[in-house]
């Protein structure tokens, strides 16, 4: 089962659960950021990836042009471990790691949680790869995909499920960042872009494959 399967039984498996009121509120949350002032801020395929250092979950830290010296870098921005879609994501990366790393590149992750709650996420899921902890969003925000959820979000999630995003995120608060991905070549130019409003749904990591094989052939040529 690829990701998007997974993805869609998820998704499935969520539609059974939640009445018609909050699937609608949650649409609207949705299209509400599908505009090109909210879309337009994100960086595209060609433009430069701002440099940053960011703490890892076990108590390092990681620097984006340091990666960058050794090869392309696969960069997922997440919500956090309390969203399943982003568990899935995670996790399919996971197995794919090996093919990403025979084609010279390095994966990491993102979300605005804090380092506890990083290093939480990256022993639940098993991960092999750096979970960075941005908070207060300010990498987020210089790659134009952060965003502050509306007040009847917040009432939903605190009232739906007692999820206060406050306590995983610190000064970041009620502030997620859309879920984007990112190859970016060893040039610090973004080679490829995914950047989807739409939380349920997320870029197959078959698709960064073939971007890093696009990019390995170039470089060999």
């Amino acid at each position: 089962m690829n990701l998007k399967q997974e993805l869609s039984r998820e998704r499935d498996r969520w539609a059974s659960l939640l009445d018609a009121p909050t699937v609608a509120l949650m649409n609207r949350a949705n299209d509400s950021l599908r505009t090109p002032a909210t879309l337009g801020r994100a960086l595209q395929e060609g433009d430069r990836a701002p440099n940053f250092r960011l703490p890892n979950a076990r108590g390092g830290s990681v620097e984006l042009d340091a990666l960058l010296e050794r090869g392309p870098v696969v960069l997922a921005f997440y919500r956090g471990q309390w969203c399943p879609y982003c568990n899935l994501e995670l996790r399919a990366y996971q197995t794919r790691l090996p093919q990403l790393q025979a084609l010279g590149a390095s994966l990491i992750a993102i979300s605005p949680q804090t380092p506890d709650h990083s290093s939480s996420t990256a022993e639940r899921n098993e991960l092999a790869y750096p979970v960075l902890s941005d908070v207060g969003l300010h990498v987020a925000r210089a790659y134009g995909v952060a965003f502050d959820l509306p007040p009847e979000l917040i009432g939903l999630y605190q009232r739906q499920w007692s999820n206060d995003l406050v306590k995983w995120n610190g000064e970041g608060g009620w502030s997620l960042p859309i879920p984007a991905t990112y190859v970016i070549g060893g040039d610090a130019r973004i080679a490829l872009a995914h950047v989807d409003p739409d939380y349920r749904e997320r870029l197959e990591p078959e698709a960064v494959l073939a971007r890093l094989r696009t990019l390995a052939a170039r470089q060999a040529a």
